[in-house]
């Protein structure tokens, strides 16, 4: 019985710390979430040309919301959470190599990315959601990795007009 108790003790103690964690990204500083009332592919055309209007180039486009649809009926998931639902990436050459230069392990910010996605439950907003990276490491890490903030925050902002 002590044991059991134990055992109880420690699901209670993880769950919690699950619930802690999970709770601590909900309010994450660096998630940065936007949205516009408006049409879903007026918003991302509009996000395609702020990142080509700076001279970079779209690499891949992940169809989030539909992968969820298609895999949800596999797994005997029916809810549907996106209407649409994209993740745009892309890259800078020039951000890029600063950033990597300053730390090679800066690799993992790269590439860029958007999400773009109209909840189901509310159809005529379209959010924008990027992960802004920290800027951590030495000076020129920080510089680096803040110009990397300030690109998407730009892109974002062109978007939203």
């Amino acid at each position: 019985m002590l044991a059991l108790k134990r055992s109880m003790s420690k699901v209670v103690a993880i769950t919690a710390l699950f619930v802690a964690i999970s709770n601590a990204g909900a309010a994450n500083p660096s998630v940065i979430v936007q949205s516009i009332k408006g049409d879903y592919d007026d918003v991302k055309e509009r996000v395609i040309m702020a990142v080509e209007n700076r001279g970079l180039v779209i690499d891949h486009t992940s169809r989030v919301g539909a992968m969820l649809e298609r895999t949800g009926k596999d797994i005997g998931r029916s809810h549907q959470i996106y209407q649409q639902a994209e993740v745009i990436e892309f890259c800078s050459a020039a951000i890029s190599r600063a950033t990597m230069e300053a730390d090679p392990r800066n690799i993992v910010f790269c590439p860029y990315a958007i999400a773009l996605y109209v909840v189901a439950a509310e159809p005529g907003r379209v959010y924008l959601t990027y992960r802004k990276p920290l800027p951590t490491g030495s000076a020129q890490s920080v510089k680096a990795l803040r110009e990397v903030g300030k690109l998407l925050d730009g892109i974002v902002r062109d978007a939203l007009k």
